[in-house]
C-alpha cells in the first residue's frame, strides 16, 4: 500500500504540473494548488480540474477498500 501511495503522489505531482493553463495565470495556479490539497486529503488519483463559476471543480478517483470498486469524488473549492 505504501508503494501505491508513493506512486500516486508522484503521479499527482506530474499531473498537476502538466495541467494546462485555464483563464488567467493566477486562476490556474489557484486551481492547481486546490487540486493538490484535495488529492492529499482524500488520496487517490487526480482525474480532472477546471474552473466553474469562480470555483475549482476537482475530480479524484479514490481506490476502494478490499474488493470494493474505486469511486469518483468531486469537490468544489472556492478560490
Amino acid at each position: 500500500m505504501a508503494s501505491f501511495m508513493k506512486n500516486t503522489g508522484l503521479a499527482l505531482a506530474v499531473t498537476v504540473a502538466a495541467l494546462p493553463a485555464i483563464g488567467s495565470d493566477a486562476m490556474a495556479v489557484d486551481c492547481r494548488q486546490a487540486a493538490a490539497r484535495v488529492v492529499a486529503e482524500v488520496g487517490g488519483q487526480l482525474l480532472s480540474v477546471h474552473e466553474s463559476g469562480g470555483e475549482c471543480v476537482i475530480v479524484v478517483l479514490v481506490p476502494g477498500n478490499g474488493s470494493e470498486r474505486p469511486r469518483k469524488v468531486t469537490m468544489r473549492v472556492a478560490e
